[in-house]
Parts: structure tokens; sequence; C-alpha cells
């Protein structure tokens, strides 16, 4: 009778264990549909200007960026917001391949959102030849040989706001993405030369960053450049090290493991670990409400590159991490379906630009009933 009675008990614990989780898939999911509708519709029926773009006094970046979180969230091309953002898109193709605004800085940013977009909007291969001469044109100005720079250069892989700009790890990390997108494989020169850059980066002393940043502040996290002196938007800690910060170490992060870095590797598991020394997903660690949304969006993209569904963080926590930035943006959004940062610090007093972080943030964590 009593094993009889603890075999029931045992099924009845399973069974209200098992009812919990359904519930907290049921609220995910709920929470995750609501939010991205009422956000695509804020985009579609109040973001969008008459010609198709988004925010388009900063450029076409906005457009690309909004234009590819609509995509992943099954916006066809064939809807006419969509067809408006992409013909739109597709007049600033330049004729040296790149797809930038004539006299801009941000050649680099532009064209690598650009290809983001134009991948997702790509199924019928109406862009393979853009898509083509984007890659050879971001190619071209990345900080090379070609560039008069050689690998012990701490320029050396890095893509920047500018030909004559110093590289910096954001754009960086945009750089790659354009270029898996665009079909180069981990291993390929362009992506190897980028990793140079993004190691370097790293508060993390090995034979792949032997600069003199990491001695001073040896933490296993990123910071904004190596090159020209060296920079962190977080600051210099007392002794002159470049303090790291959460935007930057979820975008190094990814950025290795896109470049083929095994989860094994010190770099990885350093960055991962200043990842769960920090896990915050009310403020960017290191920079407070400064590039919020922006750190949303890399937050997602890091978490679901490492392939994990759960994040442990440093007191041994599991973390549900994909539930958990669904429920913080959920509770974030306006009731327009808009997000806005308080803090406008790198245009995140946008509400297009924020708003479309925010849906590439939350692309990352469909439930497996919204695929």
């Amino acid at each position: 009778m009593i094993q009889r009675r603890t075999s029931f008990i045992l099924a009845l614990t399973i069974s209200v264990a098992s009812a919990v989780v359904a519930d907290d898939d049921a609220a995910h999911q709920k929470q995750y549909e609501q939010a991205v509708a009422k956000a695509v519709s804020y985009l579609k029926a109040k973001g969008q200007a008459s010609d198709g773009s988004f925010s388009n006094h900063a450029g076409i970046g906005p457009t690309a960026l909004v234009t590819t979180a609509l995509l992943r969230h099954g916006v066809p091309t064939s809807d006419p917001s969509v067809a408006k953002s992409l013909q739109y898109l597709e007049d600033f193709i330049q004729p040296d391949g790149g797809i930038y605004s004539p006299g801009t800085f941000y050649r680099n940013y532009e064209t690598c959102l650009t290809v983001l977009c134009f991948t997702e909007a790509n199924k019928d291969g109406r862009y393979d030849k853009a898509i083509q001469r984007a890659d050879a044109f971001v190619k071209g100005i990345q900080w090379d040989e070609d560039e008069g720079k050689d690998p012990s250069d701490l320029a050396y892989g890095g893509g920047g706001y500018g030909k004559h700009k110093r590289p910096d790890l954001s754009n960086t990390s945009f750089l790659i993405d354009a270029l898996r997108a665009a079909g180069n494989s981990a291993d390929s020169e362009a992506i190897q030369r980028a990793l140079v850059f993004v190691s370097r980066c790293q508060n993390l002393e090995t034979e792949h960053n032997t600069t003199a940043f990491p001695v001073k502040n040896p933490d296993g996290g990123f910071y904004y450049t190596a090159a020209a002196g060296g920079s962190s938007q977080a600051g210099e800690t007392a002794n002159g090290g470049l303090r790291s910060y959460g935007s930057m170490t979820y975008a190094g992060l990814k950025s290795m493991l896109y470049a083929g870095v095994s989860r094994d590797d010190p770099r990885v598991q350093a960055a991962a670990k200043w990842a769960s020394d920090h896990y915050d997903l009310k403020a960017n660690p290191g920079l407070g409400t400064a590039g919020l949304f922006y750190y949303y969006h890399l937050f997602g993209k890091a978490l679901d590159a490492i392939g994990e569904d759960t994040f442990i963080d440093a007191n041994g926590r599991k973390h549900d991490w994909r539930a958990e930035l669904v429920a913080e943006l959920a509770a974030r959004q306006q009731p327009d379906g808009s997000w806005i940062n308080d803090n406008d610090r790198w245009f995140e007093g946008d509400a297009n630009l924020v708003t479309g972080y925010a849906l590439l943030g939350l692309a990352y964590c469909k439930p497996a009933t919204a695929e």
C-alpha cells in the first residue's frame, strides 16, 4: 500500500509539473504572438513613410533593418508594405556594388544591413546579383592588405564607418552577418580576417590577442574597438583598461560562433562566462539603458547561436532566456505596438529603429508551435 501511495504521489507530481510547463509554454506563445502582431501592425500603419522607407532621416539602415524584421516574422514580399520597402532599398544600389546613401560614411553598415534584408527576400533569386556584388563591395572596404594593413595592425580585418574611419566591433559584427548571409563559409578568408579583429576586442589575453588591453581588465568580455588606441563605450578602468559591456560582448560571442570558433575555445568560454556573470534583461550591462534594444537583439542572436534552450547565470540559476526576453519586451511595448527607449543615445529614441531591434530579438524566441 505504501509503495502504491508513493507511486501515486510521484505520478501526481509529474502530472502537475507537466501542466505547469504546458501553461508556461502557452503563456510564452501568447505573449510572443501578441507582441509581434502589435509591432507589425504599428510598423505598417504608422511607421512607414509613403515612399516605403522607415526613418529615412537616419539613412537607409532603419528601412533595411525593419524590413528584415518583418520578413523574419512571416510578412511576405508580396505584402504592399514590404514590397514598397524593398523597392526603396533597390534604388540605393550603387554602381560599385554597395547599397548605401550617396555621400554617407555608413557604407559598410548600410550595405551589410541591406544584404541581410535582400537575403530574407530572395526566395525566388531576384536579388542574387545584388547580393553577390554587395558581398564583393564589403570585402573590398574591409581593413586588410589591400587597405595597407597587415595582420599585425590592430585595424586588420575590421569594418567601420567608412574607408578612412577606424573599424569597430559593431560594424564588424554586421560584416560577419552579411558575409554569412551571402553564402560565405565560416572559414572564408574575409570572415577569418574579421575574426582576427573580433578576437582583439576581447578582454582575454591569448595567442589571438596580444594587445596591451586585456591584461588591464581580464574579464573575458568585449569592448568597442582595439584600433586607433582602443575605445570602450563603457569607459576605462582605473588602470587604463577598456571596460567590457553587454551589447559588444554578445556581438563578440555571436561573431566568434559565426566564424566557426568552437564552443570549447577559451575565447567563447570566457565570453559566455562574462555573459553568465552579468545576465540581465533590465539593462545593457555596463551601459544601463543606453543601447538597450540593440542589446536585446544581440542577446537573442548570441544565445540562439550557442544553441541551448536555457542559460545558467553566475548564481547557478537556469534561465529560459527566450521566455524571459519575450516577457521583458512585452512589458516594455507601448500601447500602439511600438517600442521606444527613453535614453535616445544611438538613435534609440526612434520608434521605428527600436521596434525593428525588438522584432529581430523576438525572431530568435519563436515558440515551437509558432514555427
